[in-house]
């Protein structure tokens, strides 16, 4: 049983000095409206390592949430917004059972449990949620979108994952494909990547073939790494239990009883993907991961991941999972800049639809077209 008890602010005693200062704006003052709820705590160790060095735990928390913590002791209180209130005391309880379980809590864990707090999910708490369990450990999601993804590549046998980076679509897909490899579920992983140029040129790379596309193919051993040891890496590489390879060297195979991920999609033709999820056989998982703002392709060209989506959404077995700035699982200073991208986007695009409205109309079309022109 859990070591931790809640109750009622008015069963405590009524002044408990805050050990940190709340943040401007956040859950100051408690508004006329506001819930306060104070947790028990009945490990102090624990409870330390909950509340992290000089309280940057709490203070991470507080700040994400839009909440008032305060501790003395072994109490922690929450006061602010009935529902801030209810998301605090989920993502603080779902750190203490992480402790409870002997795992250690990072600020990552930290900003995970922040995001999946305000997950109206009847599974929660997070200790119910899909978890891909390797010989290293298990993986748990850390925000709803990979809530939703991991539950996707456990259910279907072909899973489109799409998003900006920083998501976990390929990390996340790597540890489905070791999990079944090593459940004997897959007789092997299949890792492929499109080696599209992005400024220089491959001839001009020193090495030969293999040193020549390896790093474009870095992320997806660095993947392999954190789920297995090295030294089992290198021996299923050995025995062609993995195999990491440019999509070029997909041509004219069938994958049998296998788990295939294709990474950075979006960098693919029409005509490539098309012979990639062909390429699918008997008893195979196949993962497709792509961002689509991050098309390298020649300009002109359409991305293949953008005509797949359009073409086969909605096709039974094969499962569509979208990311946005909510799943980005890195420094959170990259889902600003996520988020700042896509509203400079967004902004162009408002842009260039006024200034088609507003051009005048000669002869039927807008002034400056021409007929058939690009």
């Amino acid at each position: 049983m859990s070591d931790i008890a809640a109750f009622p602010a008015d069963r405590i005693p009524a002044t408990i000095p805050a050990t940190i200062p709340a943040p401007p704006g956040k859950g100051l003052p408690l508004p006329a409206a506001g819930k306060s709820v104070t947790l028990q705590f009945g490990d102090n160790t624990l409870l330390s390592l909950l509340l992290g060095d000089h309280d940057r735990h709490l203070v991470r928390l507080e700040q994400g949430l839009g909440v008032r913590l305060s501790c003395r002791g072994n109490r922690l209180a929450i006061a602010g917004d009935p529902a801030r209130v209810d998301a605090a005391q989920t993502a603080i309880t779902g750190l203490w059972r992480r402790l409870e379980r002997g795992e250690p809590v990072s600020p990552g864990d930290v900003d995970a449990a922040i995001r999946m707090s305000e997950v109206d999910d009847p599974r929660l708490p997070l200790s119910d949620l899909p978890a891909i369990r390797t010989r290293r450990g298990a993986v748990g999601p850390r925000s709803p979108g990979q809530a939703a993804y991991m539950d996707a590549l456990q259910a279907s046998e072909m899973v489109f994952g799409i998003g900006p980076a920083g998501t976990g679509k390929t990390y996340l897909a790597v540890a489905q494909a070791v999990a079944m490899l090593q459940a004997g579920k897959v007789d092997r992983i299949v890792l492929s990547r499109p080696a599209v140029e992005a400024g220089e040129r491959l001839g001009f790379l020193p090495g030969d073939l293999k040193e020549k596309v390896d790093p474009y193919l870095r992320p997806l051993y660095d993947a392999l790494n954190d789920m297995m040891p090295g030294q089992e890496v290198v021996r299923r590489m050995g025995t062609g239990e993995i195999e990491v390879a440019p999509l070029a060297f997909m041509r004219g195979r069938t994958l049998k009883h296998a788990f295939v991920i294709l990474d950075e999609a979006q960098n693919t033709t029409a005509v490539q993907m098309k012979m990639f999820l062909t390429r699918m056989g008997e008893g195979t998982r196949m993962v497709i991961a792509g961002d689509l703002s991050q098309v390298d392709l020649p300009s002109g060209t359409r991305s293949g991941l953008r005509d797949a989506l359009e073409t086969l959404e909605g096709v039974q077995g094969i499962a569509v999972c979208r990311f946005d700035k909510r799943d980005v699982v890195r420094h959170p200073l990259v889902a600003r800049i996520v988020d700042a991208y896509d509203q400079r986007t967004v902004a162009e695009r408002d842009t260039s639809r006024s200034r088609h409205a507003a051009a005048p109309v000669v002869g039927g079309s807008p002034a400056g077209s021409t007929v058939g022109g690009k």
